[in-house]
């Protein structure tokens, strides 16, 4: 096959080209800086075991150093689904690299004798190996932006939370009135939920800290030498600051996914509470108690008609998480004896679950510091529920209670809050209908 004189990658990068022409989206670029850092690692490993002369190391590390900054992102065309178990994506690194490190050598590219993609990039490792580590450093990356992304948005709740704690509201279970509560303890709900997800997401890249590298085809270390092996990984912790450690069992680590769907089971906890809680905003600003901060005109035939759209946004993402989550599992699952033929797919889902993730918590973050709240509103829904009145239970009784509710009902009037001070007085009300004696915990005897 004929190769563009322009291009850096060679005959293997073509030819998955060809062979791979499905979803028309390349591999995530996430991986691919990833992967050029495991690469280097690898490199300065052979450099420092004597496989590889130092000019050449240095040539190929530079070359790395590149896209790991976000050079040559273009040319990386291979599909990120692709069947050979990141064998494409593999070799598409190896032969970039290998060509930009001939140019700095002061060759042309395509002259492999002076660096070669396999002899020398891809020296002592298999696709087996450097690929599933490369997915773990970029989740790891992509957890790390996530968490901060998610800390945001719990930060601008609990921001409402203490804006709007003092305003009086009525609850609301099944879809009915119940008991009420305080603006500002909804909010605090939300905070907390989004809190779980903060400390889960935190502390999940502890899972994906045991890389399989050295362990080339199958986990056996197979045609690489002892001390590389040791070496590789300890690179690879300088290369990138994580805390990463070699696998006791690296034929395991080889064969078997599993710490990638446990990952992704977080994602997918993140993601449910990302959809309860913007349907919960958007039936708040429904109800008028809130107002979403307007963004754009939501209809083309209705004028001034607005939507919750970022909130419509964040329940697709939630919902394409938990189909990426099914994905993960699946291609997990589906591993043959000593490796996982569908990790591709797996990367693919992980790191857009993860993309998607902190890029809707980081615009909902500012979004929420925009909600302002219908105090009018809220206390006109409170002051017309007969359900206020559980808040007198211990006071007044069941058997009393539900006498005023019927008496309240009888009587045709709106304002129950009125008729309850006629009933019992305004005191007694107020005392127990406070923001304060709302959000303690209980009453006192």
């Amino acid at each position: 096959l004929e190769i563009s004189s322009n291009a850096y990658w060679g005959i293997h990068t073509a030819r998955a080209v060809a062979n791979f022409s499905l979803s028309g989206r390349a591999v995530k670029p996430a991986l691919v800086r990833a992967l050029a850092q495991v690469k280097k690692a690898c490199c300065q490993a052979n450099r420092e075991t004597g496989c590889i002369g130092e000019d050449k190391a240095r040539a190929i590390m530079e070359a790395c150093d590149e896209i790991i900054g976000g050079g040559l992102a273009d040319q990386f065309p291979v599909d990120a689904l692709q069947g050979g178990a990141g064998t494409s994506t593999n070799m598409n690194l190896n032969e970039v690299i290998a060509n930009r490190a001939i140019e700095i050598l002061g060759g042309a590219k395509g002259e492999y004798s002076l660096v070669h993609p396999l002899d020398d990039v891809n020296l002592h490792q298999s696709t087996n190996d450097v690929y599933p580590t490369a997915i773990k450093v970029a989740a790891i990356h992509g957890l790390r932006s996530l968490a901060q992304a998610v800390a945001d948005l719990q930060g601008a709740f609990q921001a409402k939370e203490k804006e709007f704690g003092a305003i009086v509201k009525i609850g609301r279970t099944e879809l009915q009135e119940a008991v009420p509560m305080t603006l500002g303890m909804e909010f605090a709900a939300f905070a907390e939920a989004f809190g779980r997800d903060r400390w889960r997401t935190f502390k999940c890249e502890e899972r994906l800290r045991v890389v399989n590298l050295g362990g080339t085809a199958v986990g056996t270390g197979i045609a690489a030498p002892r001390d590389y092996i040791f070496l590789a990984v300890e690179k690879l912790r300088e290369v990138t600051g994580l805390g990463l450690s070699r696998g006791e069992n690296l034929c395991a680590e080889t064969a078997n996914a599993d710490a990638f769907v446990e990952v992704s089971g977080i994602l997918k906890a993140h993601a449910a509470n990302l959809i309860k809680i913007m349907n919960d905003l958007r039936l708040l600003n429904l109800l008028g108690e809130i107002k979403l901060p307007a963004l754009q005109a939501g209809s083309s035939i209705m004028p001034a008609k607005v939507n919750p759209v970022l909130a419509e946004a964040a329940v697709q993402v939630g919902l394409k998480v938990m189909a990426n989550d099914t994905v993960v599992a699946e291609a997990a699952g589906r591993g043959t004896l000593q490796i996982n033929e569908f990790l591709p797919l797996l990367a693919s889902a992980l790191l857009e679950s993860l993309d998607l993730l902190t890029r809707i918590d980081t615009l909902l973050a500012g979004h929420v510091r925009g909600i302002t709240a219908d105090e009018e509103k809220c206390r006109a829904y409170f002051n017309r529920s007969p359900l206020i009145i559980t808040a007198l239970m211990p006071t007044i009784g069941y058997e009393k209670a539900t006498a005023v509710v019927q008496e309240f009902q009888d009587s045709g009037q709106t304002d129950f809050r009125g008729f309850l001070e006629e009933k019992v007085g305004k005191e007694m009300v107020e005392r127990h209908l406070s923001p304060y004696a709302l959000t303690a915990l209980g009453y006192k005897k």
